[in-house]
């Protein structure tokens, strides 16, 4: 049996993880990061995770700081139109567009939009740069055990490891959460995402465009040219079976009914991926912390994907927990330090988490009339310009 140390055990490889990885691994931190699944790096592999992320201004700092921005920029669309479109009339067409300019609050793009499997490659390849970064794809945690002075955890692989800090990155059912008694607050919408990329004949000229009609959103966020096509990636929520039941149509069906969906916007959508299915749920952890361990990303909130809220709260609770880190090195993992986390990031995902809920049950509505009120109230917002500015500002977490 081998026992490990280090200043920072990661549970969790993936995105928020590897992230985290990079960032304590850049500040000069000992990291070891493990994960049972290695990260599916290639878009051809019929498990890679066709979702993109929009990477917001905040999180670019996050990514700049761990050696990381340079290797994502040259593969990301930059964002600096998100449109809302509502369809929600007898027809699926649209009748009322409307766009929130990034250059309203800044003179940068709201974001960059990356694939999420793009992103796990360059992740992986920027932690062998970094030799006190020790990345064990194939293994995960199965048991914490901690003491007011250090963790002591368990590696499926047999190995202990005895870390100043366990940063639990390890998703919505996580083990280090759970074995740290921490209780999660879930709600279910019956809803389902498909996730996918396509190719059109309309160019996306960095527009990204949320359409909404019944069931949820379809938001299609710009992708660079595919087989010399423009190209987008959509995540299209709709009611469990619904979805379900697309995930395995026939291609060229599916291919007319996301079509249809997209109100024929950027022409006839072709289908440029394998489809993936996930589903939607709200979850918070009612703590950020524990004895020695902090919580990021899916294993601290899940949202809906609407707004491109997930990954960006993630990398936020990165930024934070490294600020903390480097401010007082000494007390790493400490409980001053893991309380200061929690008081500095929950009121803030609190805020989303509601935020992001009543977003996705409006655009869930079904009656007309509830579509009718869903129209008015976001023609209402549109219109009041010091109200659509803060609203932007707020969604890239922005103060």
């Amino acid at each position: 049996m081998t026992d490990l140390t280090c200043d920072i055990l990661i549970s969790g490889g993936g995105i928020a993880g590897l992230t985290a990885a990079a960032a304590f691994g850049t500040a000069g931190f000992d990291v070891i990061c493990v994960d049972p699944s290695p990260p599916i790096t290639d878009r051809a592999d019929l498990k890679a995770d066709m979702r993109s992320t929009a990477m917001l201004q905040p999180a670019r700092e996050v990514l700049t700081a761990a050696g990381l921005w340079d290797r994502l920029a040259p593969h990301a669309s930059p964002l600096q139109v998100m449109r809302i479109v509502d369809a929600g009339g007898p027809e699926p067409e649209a009748r009322m567009t409307k766009d929130f300019n990034a250059s309203d609050v800044s003179d940068l793009p709201f974001g960059w939009n990356l694939p999420n499997w793009l992103l796990r490659r360059e992740m992986v390849e920027r932690l062998t740069e970094l030799p006190n970064v020790d990345f064990r794809p194939g293994t995960g945690t199965k048991s914490l055990f901690t003491r007011e002075n250090e963790a002591r955890v368990g590696l499926t692989d047999g190995s202990r490891v005895r870390a100043k800090l366990v940063v639990a990155a390890d998703g919505r059912a996580s083990r280090m959460r759970e074995a740290a008694g921490i209780p999660v607050s879930t709600t279910r919408y019956g809803q389902k995402a498909l996730a996918f990329a396509v190719k059109h004949p309309i160019p996306h000229e960095n527009v990204s465009t949320e359409i909404h009609r019944t069931g949820g959103p379809f938001t299609l966020v710009p992708l660079p040219d595919h087989e010399g096509m423009p190209s987008s990636a959509v995540v299209w929520m709709d009611d469990g079976p619904v979805s379900q039941q697309r995930f395995h149509s026939e291609v060229e069906r599916f291919e007319e009914e996301m079509s249809e969906r997209s109100c024929y916007l950027f022409g006839p959508l072709s289908l440029a991926s394998h489809r993936t299915i996930w589903p939607i749920i709200t979850q918070k952890a009612d703590r950020l912390s524990g004895e020695r361990l902090a919580l990021i990303a899916e294993a601290a909130h899940v949202v809906p994907p609407i707004g491109a809220q997930g990954l960006n709260m993630s990398l936020a609770d990165t930024s934070t927990l490294l600020a903390l880190a480097q401010e007082r090195p000494e007390g790493l993992g400490d409980r001053k330090m893991l309380d200061a986390y929690h008081k500095a990031r929950d009121n803030d995902i609190a805020l989303r988490v509601r935020g992001i809920d009543l977003l996705n049950r409006a655009s869930q509505v079904h009656t007309p009339a509830l579509r009718d009120a869903r129209a008015m109230g976001l023609n209402a917002l549109y219109a009041l310009g010091p109200v659509r500015r803060t609203l932007m500002q707020m969604g890239l977490g922005v103060r």
